[in-house]
């Protein structure tokens, strides 16, 4: 069984909050585009779910939209 170590700094996806690299190499990009693409997949999800359980909301917003389309020349 490993146990982990709370205070290793040698591993490169491990980022302190607010904390900068001079010079960001490839790693840390690919991780934050991965980090990016989790968070956009999470808020896809997030906002599917509330279109199911409020679906006035939804009808209202639709509305909002259709106004807005009719209103806007081209």
């Amino acid at each position: 069984m490993r146990v982990l170590d709370r205070k290793r700094t040698d591993d490169p996806n491990d980022t302190v909050p607010g904390g900068r690299d001079p010079a960001p190499d490839e790693g840390t990009e690919a991780a934050r585009r991965r980090r990016r693409a989790q968070f956009l997949r999470d808020l896809h999800e997030a906002k599917e779910l509330r279109d199911r359980v409020q679906p006035r909301r939804v009808r209202a917003e639709r509305m909002r939209q259709a106004v807005r389309m009719r209103t806007f020349r081209w």
